[in-house]
């Protein structure tokens, strides 16, 4: 039996729509069925739609002048889990998903008293909508740009969603979520709890 298959796991999905709420958003709602999954392994967690809140350009922790960021990188600190939902446009992740990443980016310059960035043991997945083709190449540059910053990715660290080329029906319109998504889903949560107790019980060497 695994030792550690109890230990409470926190989780926080950042949606990266560029639709503010209250309106529908199909990464919202992937984001949210990727912690309804997660949940199924003892994660806990909220989302949060970045564009509801007032996060300013830069690539430091606090960019200052009433910078939302700061709040949110607490929450994301304060996890073990980071869920990074993007939507796809002309073929790369939401300016606001690459605004995430360049905010994150200055983790690289924190570090903890072994000399290891505050984000080590902690466990980043994807999530991926579109209407078009692309998922597989929004999600590597998502992929490369969460390993730079710190974050470990299990095997399988994806779930997404495509619709076919020009066309307009949205994820969010589906009478149900499709099997393979689903599986997907599925698979991601196991995967990423998996790594997190992983990490959590036996951190990173340091630096």
């Amino acid at each position: 039996m695994d030792p550690h298959r109890n230990t409470p796991l926190r989780a926080v999905a950042l949606v990266c729509t560029l639709t503010p709420s209250p309106a529908p958003s199909s990464a919202q709602l992937l984001a949210e069925q990727t912690m309804a999954a997660l949940a199924e392994h003892g994660v806990t967690g909220k989302t949060v739609r970045i564009a509801d809140h007032d996060v300013r350009p830069g690539v430091q922790t606090d960019m200052g002048d009433g910078d939302a960021w700061p709040e949110i990188r607490d929450t994301v600190l304060g996890t073990d889990i980071l869920i990074l939902s993007t939507p796809i446009w002309l073929g790369h992740p939401s300016s606001i998903a690459q605004r995430v990443l360049e905010r994150l980016d200055a983790e690289i310059s924190e570090s903890d008293d072994e000399g290891r960035m505050l984000t080590y043991g902690k466990v980043a997945a994807v999530c991926v909508v579109g209407n078009e083709d692309g998922a597989h190449k929004v999600s590597a540059d998502l992929f490369q740009g969460l390993n730079d910053v710190g974050f470990s990715l299990a095997p399988n660290a994806v779930t997404y969603w495509v619709g076919e080329a020009m066309q307009g029906t949205d994820y969010q319109d589906l009478d149900k979520t499709p099997e393979k998504t689903a599986a997907t889903t599925a698979t991601l949560a196991a995967n990423t709890a998996h790594l997190a107790r992983r990490l959590k019980s036996a951190s990173y060497p340091a630096s």
